[in-house]
């Protein structure tokens, strides 16, 4: 009887430290990696019509539509976005190109129907706003991982806390920016940023994650800027993953003539 009382206590001890060992916290390496993929790489590629109504400080609200395309060169490595805008008349055909890079700075191309111009955007423009709204250039392919340092700074029951320090200071408005990553599907939840004065002024949100084909997706995200008032808020319809784009699609060609894929 004894042998068998110390037999139990010996395998609650192990499967204890089973446990134990199995909610261990993963490396901020690995947090990131998984993040990384889960909010941008979802399947090979990617469609979705997005609605966006972009909120001034004064209550003033305006709406933008369009259609954003996505192909993986490969995962968690290069990837191609294109953005074709329905509506309103004034934003009309205009098209807005993404090669995103991991070891460089991405290209990105804007065509301004009214125009017939075909503008390269810069490096130093990607943190601008995106046709108007709150989110920044940057925001569509998202931000390149090896361009900020990362720690963590507390892990809930819900959330690993990881705050991001700019490796290059100069090139960006913030000091810093703190992100909140479900631990169940590694997808960013919220996203607050921090100016050089230790303001927070800026803030991401995803406001709705649905399954879709098996993998979780922001369907509702917003941004508030906090400094000077106002938001914007995205709305994502029709997402279809892996779907079988032509890699050709995402050249600068297809800017003036948008494929169908994109209409």
């Amino acid at each position: 009887m004894k042998i068998m009382k110390i037999l139990l206590i010996v395998a609650g001890f192990f499967v204890l430290g089973l446990s134990v060992h199995a909610q261990e916290t993963p490396s901020v390496d690995e947090i990131i990696d998984r993040t990384n993929k889960a909010a941008y790489y979802a399947g090979d590629d990617g469609r979705s019509k997005v609605m966006m109504t972009i909120t001034d400080a004064q209550g003033r609200a305006r709406e933008r539509e369009f259609n954003i395309l996505r192909h993986d060169v490969s995962d968690g490595g290069e990837q191609f976005f294109y953005v074709y805008f329905q509506k309103p008349s004034d934003v009309r055909k205009m098209a807005f190109l993404v090669h995103k890079h991991i070891d460089r700075d991405d290209d990105r191309w804007l065509y301004l129907p009214a125009l017939d111009l075909v503008k390269r955007i810069a490096a130093s423009d990607k943190r601008t706003s995106f046709v108007g709204s709150h989110f920044f250039y940057e925001d569509v392919s998202g931000r390149g991982v090896a361009e900020d340092s990362h720690e963590i700074v507390e892990v809930t029951d819900e959330y690993f806390v990881i705050k991001n320090i700019p490796k290059n200071p100069g090139n960006v408005e913030f000091a810093s920016y703190t992100v909140w990553i479900d631990k169940n599907t590694y997808m960013p939840m919220k996203a607050e940023y921090v100016d050089k004065s230790g303001n927070k002024y800026r803030e991401v949100e995803a406001l709705e994650v649905m399954e879709i084909q098996g993998f979780p997706t922001v369907t509702k995200s917003r941004v508030r800027d906090l400094a000077e008032g106002g938001e914007t808020v995205s709305k994502f319809m029709d997402i279809e993953y892996n779907i079988g784009l032509d890699e050709n699609i995402f050249t600068e060609r297809y800017l003036r003539r948008p494929p169908r894929e994109a209409r």
